[in-house]
């Protein structure tokens, strides 16, 4: 074993720096514990975490329902591989399409993965449903979006950060401004098999598209004959004060992506729900994973899927997340420039004069809350829905003081 000071935060720094690929930029906070909406790094320092891991800790670090189920069921049995069945998977199944209005679920891990299994789904089918020829397949998706980091996904990419030197590329997308109704409609010819849209668009910044777009976009895959796919992954599963967010528009999608919040920090686990004559479309041998839909997974998502059957996650995230609109909303035109966002959810974008995010951050990160920038000038919040508003208050006036 690596012998280390475990009270010396500069030691696992030296570390990661040694040994770690330098895929990733953290905040040079070595988090040693957690417990709701507070971790602890290894000298005994406490954080507000308004992170939430992007989401992956909507209900806070270790709620004590996941982590019951979590020991419960690794007490019994954690993987079966899907060559058998297992008592977790079918109910898992049942109580997330319950849940979601959906009717057939297809356990994955990573949202990454959700995502790459719904372009398969749509692409499939195009040919064997809607009658598109083969190897025709197109797919609309919308600038500035993030769906992941494989090649497939990085493909269709505006960020040369997650796109470049990576050729290549994989054919079948056809990118169009996010919030452009009539770009989608010019994109989409009888080749379309799916448009993939964010909600709300996180890594850009937590950008809410305008009124009345997402209701055009699902007018305009009816009249196509077009998947709607929506990559609820971040937005999803209470986030934005729904359980869904396109919930907030009156609008359904064909098929949606989860993941992040439905491990509830535990482990990841992912889905796609939708329709079962669009997922139907998958035979035994066509598409699969070890891991997707393990028990232990599946007994985590059941009880995540519990926390949200009563509605009061969402409520909680709806009020409080008003309450954090309106308190960054004050500090509009001192020092933030606008703040975007809907529920515990907000990308508070930086005046000119204040420039780059990263120094915020870590400012932000020496007085004990935890943020991080996206897109070099905006901050991201996205607290666990667990936070309160004393703690939401704190953090805001944190920001005030840093704010020059």
């Amino acid at each position: 074993m690596t012998d280390v000071d475990g009270t010396d935060p500069q030691t696992f720094l030296d570390l990661d720096e040694r040994w770690c690929a330098h895929n990733y930029h953290p905040l040079p906070v070595v988090i040693a514990s957690a417990e709701g909406a507070w971790v602890t790094d290894v000298a005994g320092r406490r954080y507000l975490d308004m992170l939430a891991g992007y989401s992956a800790l909507n209900f806070g670090h270790r709620h004590p329902d996941l982590i019951a189920a979590a020991v419960e069921q690794m007490g019994r049995v954690t993987l079966t591989s899907r060559a058998f069945h297992h008592d977790q998977l079918g109910p898992f199944c049942a109580e997330l399409a319950a849940l979601t209005g959906t009717e057939m679920v297809l356990p994955m891990n990573s949202g990454a993965e959700a995502v790459e299994s719904a372009i398969k789904v749509a692409r499939k089918w195009a040919y064997e449903v809607k009658g598109v020829p083969e190897n025709r397949a197109q797919i609309v998706t919308a600038g500035g979006n993030f769906h992941g980091r494989t090649l497939t996904i990085v493909s269709f990419s505006d960020d040369p950060d997650a796109r470049d030197h990576y050729g290549p590329y994989t054919p079948g997308f056809l990118t169009v401004k996010y919030g452009d109704l009539s770009a989608i409609a010019e994109a989409i010819t009888p080749d379309t098999a799916a448009v993939l849209l964010e909600p709300i668009q996180g890594e850009a910044g937590v950008v809410v598209p305008p009124e009345g777009y997402l209701a055009g976009v699902r007018a305009l895959c009816d009249e196509h004959n077009v998947l709607l796919i929506a990559d609820e992954i971040q937005s999803g599963l209470g986030r934005t004060g729904s359980t869904l967010a396109l919930d907030q528009e009156g609008v359904r999608a064909d098929l949606y992506t989860l993941g992040k919040a439905l491990g509830g920090g535990i482990m990841p686990v992912s889905a796609v729900v939708g329709r079962r004559d669009v997922l139907g479309v998958l035979r035994p041998g066509q598409h699969g994973s070890t891991f997707g839909g393990n028990p232990l997974a599946c007994a985590i998502g059941r009880a995540v899927v519990a926390l949200l059957r009563t509605g009061e996650m969402q409520a909680r995230s709806a009020d409080l997340g008003a309450h954090l609109h309106a308190r960054l909303g004050e500090l509009v035109g001192r020092g933030l420039a606008e703040v975007r966002g809907r529920g515990l959810w907000a990308g508070a974008e930086l005046a000119p004069h204040i420039g780059l995010g990263r120094p915020v951050s870590e400012e932000l990160a020496r007085r004990g809350i935890l943020v991080k920038e996206t897109h070099d000038t905006t901050l991201r919040f996205a607290p666990p829905i667990v936070i309160t508003r004393d703690e939401i208050d704190h953090a805001v006036d944190t920001l005030a003081a840093v704010l020059p």
